[in-house]
C-alpha cells in the first residue's frame, strides 16, 4: 500500500469490505488486536476528522489539526460482527480519559468511534450504555461518537509497526501504560462484551 493511496481507493480494492474507524491513542498500538480478529482483511494507521485537505504526521502530533490517530479496519461482517469490533476497540483503551490516551496527551490522542452509518452509530451508542452500566469505572465514559468525514493513510512506516519494528512497539507499549491498564481492567472476565 502506498502511503499516498486515500481510503476510497483502498476501499475500491477492498470493494467487498465493510469498514470501520476507530480512535483509540496510539494508531501503533490500535492495528495487533483488529488485525488478529477472523474476518478482518486489512488494518490501516491513519489520521481522522478536521478539515483540512491532507494531514501528515508531523501536522497531527503538532495538535494543529482537527485529526486524531485513528485505524480504519476492512471487514467481512458475513465473518465478524461490528459488535466484535467494538467489543475489541474497547478492550484496548481508556475509556474514562478525555485528555489523551496513556502517556499520549493531546486532543489528537482522544477517543472516538467514527460511524459510516447509522446502524454503526447505533451499536456505538448501545456499547457505552453497556459499559456504563457494568459500573467498571468510577468516572463517566467520555468516548466520542461522530459521523465519518475524513481519512488519511498515515506514512508507511506506521503501517504494521509492531511487526516492522517489534523491540520498539513492545517498549513502548508497555512503557506507555496501556499494556498494564488492559491487564488490570480488562482482563477476561471484566472485558466488554455486548451482542444486539
Amino acid at each position: 500500500m502506498e502511503s499516498v493511496m486515500n481510503s476510497t481507493a483502498f476501499a475500491e480494492e477492498l470493494k467487498d469490505s465493510s469498514l470501520a474507524t476507530f480512535a483509540g491513542g496510539c494508531f501503533w498500538c490500535m492495528e495487533p488486536s483488529f488485525e488478529n480478529l477472523e474476518g478482518v482483511h486489512e488494518v490501516i494507521s491513519g489520521y481522522a476528522g478536521g478539515e483540512e485537505e491532507n494531514a501528515t504526521y508531523k501536522q497531527v502530533i503538532s495538535g494543529e489539526t482537527a485529526h486524531r490517530e485513528a485505524v480504519q479496519v476492512f471487514y467481512d461482517e458475513k465473518i465478524v460482527s461490528y459488535e466484535t469490533l467494538l467489543n475489541t476497540y474497547f478492550n484496548q483503551i481508556d475509556p474514562t480519559d478525555d485528555g489523551g490516551q496513556f502517556s499520549d496527551r493531546g486532543f489528537q490522542y482522544t477517543t472516538a468511534i467514527f460511524y459510516h452509518e447509522d446502524s454503526q452509530k447505533e451499536l456505538a451508542q448501545i456499547a457505552i450504555e453497556t459499559l456504563e452500566e457494568m459500573k467498571k469505572f468510577d468516572k463517566p465514559i467520555v468516548v466520542k461518537i461522530e459521523p465519518f468525514t475524513t481519512f488519511f493513510p498515515a506514512e508507511e512506516y506506521h503501517q504494521d509497526f509492531y511487526k516492522k519494528s517489534a523491540d520498539h512497539y513492545e517498549r513502548y507499549k508497555n512503557g506507555s501504560g496501556r499494556a498494564d491498564f488492559i491487564e488490570e481492567n480488562w482482563a477476561k472476565e471484566a472485558a466488554l462484551e455486548f451482542s444486539r
